[in-house]
């Protein structure tokens, strides 16, 4: 059963192929660490997760890349402002080093917290600044760049075919920003190396063959990849804002450089709204996973709350919305537990299963036919084997959950029998009345086809 995704280049749904036979090279872009990760950056790390589960699940060995930006990422695309590093020391009181190591850590807590699998690779931009200053330098020889007096810059009218994968039409932007001292060629250039300020000391800065300063943005991505997965590789992935900016600039410096567009596949997670906007660290106020903590939300009803959703579709956030993917994953993890051990996962179940994940990844349907398994009178082992082998790629991790012990009173066993008994003589009204006074003593009542579920009211 063949594998179809989505590739932002060519919009539209195209058959996969790996460039090596059952390899894959995969690189995403992580997050710049001035700050904690957001829900929605968060998002975006758990589509990639489920990509990689997909690749994995269909019999690829997948090489995982991403990398931490911790120098470079201006507060504006338009390669002007503060370095975000630099403005997240600047409010903590701690050095830029600091807290690129400080978040960095939280956000492979994080990382963890969500149940992603870990990467091949961690790269971080400043263990490669030789490979990015070499790589500037190749574009300089090849006649791609040019200098102001704030940096050195790729200059875009050198490419035809610059912006293809976000459709712009560079007709119709205005042109001749100025940057802070100097002017580009043209609104859409960008900078690959930025100079120092002469007034002041930056805290990360690094001597170059055009004088002292700190890489671009871009150009880390091009670089790094390109060191761990060649400069032509399976797929490359990062959230939906990086398709105009980002990515085309990476895709331009590559061409240039090597040749190619970097991947085969461009692939991209869209936003988690809040209302009618994005969620994003500007306003100040952001939603991290500690803030789904501090509600009593474990972090993998989160993850279920993104399976709901496909990840070409933007996701409402809501508190209520959160509240019910809790209690769903709650559910299909006692379904999961109250089903017996020693079965062989179901074939038909598990082709189903596989033709909704390699339908552009499909989860929201591969979930619905979750719950069709779990409400089917199916054998029980075999349900839980199969059930088993499907959040191999949903990873909900199912089989590390231990339902919590605690002690069922006597006068709640004697409740709970004696509804049982009302059940089985159809006296409804009864039953309902006992099982009001089960919950009166902090219990709840589930009937399900293989039983009677109890367990405490949360």
């Amino acid at each position: 059963m063949e594998l179809h995704l989505y590739d932002s280049w060519e919009r539209r749904v195209r058959r996969f192929e790996s460039i090596a036979p059952s390899q894959v090279g995969l690189y995403c872009c992580g997050p710049t660490v001035y700050d904690y990760a957001h829900i929605g950056n968060l998002r975006t790390y758990i589509f990639e997760d489920l990509l990689r589960r997909a690749l994995q699940f269909n019999g690829y060995k997948v090489q995982h890349v991403v990398n931490i930006t911790d120098v470079g990422h201006l507060v504006s695309d338009a390669d002007d402002g503060e370095d975000k590093m630099e403005k997240g020391s600047r409010r903590s009181g701690k050095s830029a080093w600091d807290i690129a190591e400080f978040y960095s850590t939280a956000f492979m807590a994080d990382f963890r917290a969500l149940n992603l699998l870990e990467p091949a690779t961690w790269c971080r931009a400043t263990d490669y600044l030789p490979e990015q200053i070499g790589f500037i330098q190749t574009l300089e020889q090849k006649g791609y760049t040019y200098r102001t007096a704030d940096g050195i810059y790729f200059d875009t009218s050198k490419q035809d075919d610059y912006g293809y994968m976000a459709r712009l039409d560079r007709s119709a932007l205005q042109a001749g920003v100025r940057v802070a001292v100097g002017e580009k060629r043209n609104n859409t250039d960008f900078a690959l190396w930025k100079f120092s300020p002469p007034e002041a000391q930056r805290q990360m800065e690094w001597d170059s063959p055009w004088g002292r300063g700190f890489p671009g943005w871009h150009i880390e991505c091009s670089a790094m990849s390109a060191a761990h997965l060649g400069a032509w590789f399976d797929i490359h992935c990062g959230g939906e804002d990086h398709i105009a900016v980002h990515h085309s600039n990476e895709i331009a410096q590559t061409q240039a450089c090597h040749g190619t567009r970097l991947a085969n596949f461009w692939m991209h997670g869209y936003f988690l709204q809040t209302g009618s906007e994005k969620m994003s660290k500007s306003g100040g106020d952001f939603l991290r996973l500690q803030s789904l903590l501090d509600q009593g939300i474990d972090p993998l009803a989160y993850r279920y709350l993104c399976l709901m959703a496909h990840y070409r579709s933007q996701l409402e956030f809501s508190w209520d919305g959160l509240q019910a993917a809790a209690t769903g994953l709650q559910r299909l993890r006692e379904a999961y537990h109250r089903w017996p051990d020693g079965g062989v996962a179901d074939e038909a179940w598990m082709l189903r299963f596989r033709d909704a994940i390699n339908n552009d990844l499909n989860f929201p349907r591969a979930l619905a036919l979750v719950w069709e398994l779990v409400r089917s009178d199916g054998e029980a082992a075999a349900c839980k084997a199969t059930l088993r082998a499907m959040d191999e790629v949903l990873g909900l991790g199912l089989a590390a959950w231990q339902p919590g012990s605690f002690e069922i009173p006597e006068a709640v066993t004697r409740l709970v029998e004696e509804r049982q008994a009302a059940r089985e003589m159809r006296r409804w009204a009864e039953a309902d009345r006992l099982r009001l006074a089960i919950k009166a003593h902090g219990f709840l009542v589930e009937d399900t086809a293989s039983g009677t579920l109890l367990k405490p009211e949360r």
